[in-house]
């Protein structure tokens, strides 16, 4: 890979970290996958900062014909294409050669979720708990169901967030930007009740406070990811439920599908679950889709519900 390439994609991923709070793991994944691009025009005696429109046409029927999926041909491209909008726009080269390109077709799968009864069975087997992990978990849980955070979010809570109005709570998401959230009764007293335990159960060794509201003995200072997840597929095992169909990022799923189902709009979910752009909250319509085809199914006189109800045909 030229070395000018080199420079121009550390340049972008500084650009990505510094006006758009990019996480570390995106700008590792988009500097992998411009380098594979450069690395392949390289091999065509080409450069990326320079490449053409029929560069990464090929570059992309190579993807192919590697076997990558649609979703790993659709990242590459979404790569490419704001990397060549930096150039643009920094006066390093005068046209987007991504302005035209077609990108694979991709179907949306819709989101993993949990029903209203595997979430009480969840929140059942954790009433009976009266240990310190018990309560945390409790905590924990109640928090991701009342209000929908990123596992990232919850995880990363500051320990201030517990010390201001007790009915909401202040989250910071993705590019820094910050969302009051609402919390329910319930979460307001799972709170309550875990805060008293962070002293004597969960702060590291000698150490007399933590900057999180989740502290643990990790490198990161909080609760990790993978304990999260491994708490609560044990949960799920204990209350019945396949562990393989629980994950701290279902919940949040249930957390907008539930929402929904009980009549809420799509704009005030989109705000709660930190969505920048309304498309992404729109793939829990297909819960408001079913909703209204079961209203139907249950009230329009051929929707097939109740025979009193359809339409009879007059009589000769």
């Amino acid at each position: 890979m030229a070395e000018a390439d080199d420079l121009a994609i550390e340049s972008f991923l500084e650009m990505l970290a510094a006006e758009r709070g990019a996480a570390r793991n995106t700008l590792d994944a988009y500097g992998r996958d411009l380098r594979d691009c450069a690395a392949f025009l390289t091999s065509r005696s080409a450069r990326l900062s320079h490449a053409t429109r029929g560069d990464l046409e090929a570059y992309l029927a190579g993807l192919r014909k590697r076997g990558l999926g649609p979703r790993t041909q659709a990242r590459r491209l979404s790569a490419l294409r704001q990397f060549a909008r930096f150039l643009v726009d920094e006066g390093r080269r005068p046209d987007d050669p991504t302005a035209t390109l077609g990108g694979p077709k991709l179907e949306k799968p819709l989101p993993k979720t949990l029903s209203k009864a595997d979430v009480a069975a969840l929140f059942a087997v954790l009433e009976s708990g009266e240990d310190a992990e018990a309560i945390r978990l409790s905590c924990l849980l109640e928090l991701l169901y009342a209000t929908g955070m990123r596992v990232s979010e919850l995880l990363g809570l500051p320990a201030s967030a517990a010390e201001g109005d007790p009915r909401t709570l202040l989250v910071k998401g993705k590019g820094g930007r910050e969302r009051l959230v609402p919390l329910s009764a319930p979460a307001q007293a799972a709170l309550r009740r875990y805060k008293p335990l962070i002293k004597d159960h969960f702060l590291p060794r000698a150490a007399r406070r933590s900057r999180y509201l989740f502290p643990s003995r990790a490198a990161c200072g909080h609760l990790t990811r993978q304990r999260f997840a491994q708490s609560l597929k044990a949960l799920a095992e204990r209350a019945g439920l396949d562990p393989g169909r629980i994950s701290p990022h279902v919940l949040r799923h249930a957390f907008a599908t539930h929402l929904l189902e009980g009549g809420a709009d799509l704009r005030s979910v989109q705000t709660l679950l930190g969505h920048a752009d309304i498309a992404t909250t729109e793939l829990y319509t297909h819960v408001m889709e079913e909703r209204l085809a079961d209203s139907l199914a249950r009230h329009h006189p051929l929707g097939g519900g109740a025979p009193s109800a359809r339409r009879r045909k007059p009589d000769d």
